[in-house]
């Protein structure tokens, strides 16, 4: 079988940071897929699921909420090897394209108090399994680690 793409990328210097994984045609609209790495794979320990589960219910509100592009959202959600989410937009972009937009979400994310949407038994298959706290910790140093001043190394996948 033909390996997929994602699995031709370097992982041993793949530095967290924000990369276009793909671009596909959906009809006549292109839809963009992000690759938004929160942690450094094979290098740091991976997220838990319970932080990666709250980041997902926070952004996915945030996304789907937001005024510019909220009705481009197609989908936001976790990789399963827990080191970052997968981003898909409707439309043609670049990874600078969406900084602004990543930056909100982060800062949302890391400022975020109270209950988490979504986060019941009558809504959620696992509504238990959240952490807020890291949730807030993984948000916080991922705006100031990464997005804060990143470089073109952190949108661009390794050679």
């Amino acid at each position: 079988m033909k390996p997929i793409a994602s699995f031709t990328i370097n992982h041993l210097t793949l530095l967290p940071g924000v990369y276009v994984s793909r671009k596909d045609t959906v009809g006549d609209t292109v839809v963009t897929t992000f690759d938004i790495r929160i942690t450094r794979p094979n290098t740091e320990p991976v997220m838990n699921t319970a932080e990666v589960h709250t980041i997902e219910h926070l952004a996915a509100t945030f996304l789907r909420n937001h005024a510019e592009f909220g009705s481009r959202i197609v989908y936001f959600g976790p990789m399963g090897c827990r080191t970052g989410f997968y981003l898909l937009l409707a439309g043609d972009y670049e990874s600078a394209d969406i900084l602004p937009l990543l930056r909100e979400l982060f800062a949302f994310i890391r400022d975020y108090q109270g209950e988490v949407p979504g986060a019941s038994a009558v809504a959620c298959g696992n509504y238990l399994d959240m952490n807020l706290p890291m949730a807030n910790y993984y948000g916080g140093r991922f705006l100031r680690e990464v997005l804060d001043g990143i470089t073109e190394e952190r949108m661009k996948y390794p050679e």
